[in-house]
């Protein structure tokens, strides 16, 4: 019966972001590792079901270990300089080998539609080709890279219009030039000049690590540019593929991708679960957009209890009426960034006797520990102060350290308006704080 409960309620909290996604374009991009070691077949099932949420989906898979594969059955060395293969013709025709073979296995597994499996009733149409144009990469610092290259340009008319049909649009590692060559190119460059060109809405990269790392080895749940800016400068030293797609994620949301993601390949199902809870499980990296503070009105309604559902459950919140929630609205305040809301409290003034009470301060999990709490406090701080107020008390049953820190004094509960007072819940037995607006 409870994992029932869990399921019932992770679908229902999973639907604001079914609503969002519909219609969106994702590319996630994914190198030759996930076929060859049978990851993608799980993976196959993410995808299906993504595809028929009604997201619009473009694959880019890379296919080093079949290329190694084949350069070794032939006897041919492998050639690399800073991370980047130099394609020589043994190595282009290994290349476009190993592509073609795994654009092929990759299309057959997306074709299945086994009864009583999740690919059951699939109607995966996939649809490759030359979507993207590539030019030499040339000879740089005394190294002829000879068929290895670089993006040129994305056809993004032709791609969108495969994704309009209902298509799934898979690209291998590869550029055409007009004169007819072809070029070896990295999947990190190719996922990102596509996602770039259509202005998708996510770009996924699947990686051998879990994300980033801060100093602790813990991972870094959100990052945005200037951060990851700074990440990069430092040089990043975690695992072999991330100093190449960190990069590129930057680029990406400086190009006006909305959202890109880092994710452990190697976690099943690591794509909904980065997706459709609100914690994720890799790294995200938005752009540097500045968080909004406004008042709430009754759109942010869903928002808002996005934000405090959680820390009802958990017992950090006191659970509020849904009714009384919509008559009460304007006594919130939310905090949005690119335009979800990401935070929110309320400030409830008991004029008589100078004073308010701070309530439902919270932040989402990923937004945490980055200052934003404090933004919200003080803002109420400061919103209590223009009213003439003299003090701002609240009740915390789990939190009174962090307010306290803040210049909270815990008191008795005698200490609050007589009206509060009377609606005390003493089975709860939260904490009174109080704080002295004076002049700040």
């Amino acid at each position: 019966m409870k994992h029932s409960q869990d399921f019932v309620a992770w679908f229902r909290a999973a639907a604001p972001y079914i609503h969002a996604f519909r219609g969106s374009t994702f590319v996630v991009a994914f190198g030759g590792e996930v076929v060859s070691d049978g990851t993608f077949v799980a993976l196959t099932h993410d995808i299906n079901l993504l595809h028929s949420l009604g997201v619009r989906l473009v694959l880019v898979h890379g296919a080093r270990p079949q290329t190694e594969a084949r350069l070794q059955q032939r006897g041919h060395d492998t050639h690399v300089v800073d991370g980047v293969r130099v394609t020589d013709v043994h190595a282009l025709d290994c290349v476009i080998e190993a592509a073609g073979s795994l654009g092929v296995e990759i299309s057959a597994l997306l074709s299945m539609g086994v009864a009583e499996s999740p690919m059951a009733g699939a109607r995966l149409r996939v649809t490759s080709g030359n979507f993207v144009t590539a030019r030499p990469l040339g000879v740089v610092e005394g190294v002829d890279f000879h068929y290895t290259g670089r993006v040129r340009k994305v056809d993004a008319e032709g791609i969108q219009r495969r994704l309009a049909d209902g298509e799934l649009v898979l690209l291998p590692p590869l550029g055409y030039s007009p004169t007819g060559e072809v070029y070896n190119l990295t999947l990190e460059e190719v996922a990102t000049a596509v996602a770039v060109a259509l202005q998708a809405v996510k770009l996924i990269f699947l990686m051998d690590t879990p994300g980033l790392l801060d100093g602790q080895g813990q991972l870094v749940k959100t990052l945005t540019v200037a951060q990851a800016l700074s990440v990069v400068s430092r040089g990043v030293s975690q695992g072999e593929d991330l100093p190449y797609y960190l990069p590129c994620a930057v680029r990406a949301c400086q190009e006006g991708v909305a959202r890109v993601h880092l994710l452990d390949r190697h976690h099943d199902g690591a794509l909904l679960l980065e997706l459709f809870t609100p914690q994720g499980i890799g790294t995200l990296l938005t752009p540097d957009i500045e968080d909004v503070l406004r008042p709430a009105t009754l759109e942010d309604i869903p928002g808002i209890l996005a934000v405090i559902e959680p820390l009802e459950m958990e017992g950090a919140l006191v659970k509020r009426d849904r009714v009384l929630l919509e008559t009460e609205i304007d006594r919130f305040t939310v905090l949005l960034h690119a335009g979800q809301v990401i935070g929110c409290v309320a400030l409830y003034p008991y004029l008589d006797e100078h004073c308010a009470e701070m309530a439902c301060l919270a932040v989402m999990p990923e937004y945490r520990n980055q200052g934003r709490g404090d933004v919200l406090m003080n803002y109420g701080v400061e919103i209590g102060r223009s009213l003439g107020l003299e003090r701002l008390f609240l009740l915390s049953a789990r939190t009174g350290q962090w307010f306290a820190e803040r210049g909270f004094v815990e008191t008795d509960v005698s200490a609050l308006p007589t009206m509060r007072q009377q609606m005390y819940n003493y089975r709860r037995r939260s904490k009174v704080f109080v704080k002295s607006l004076g002049r700040g």
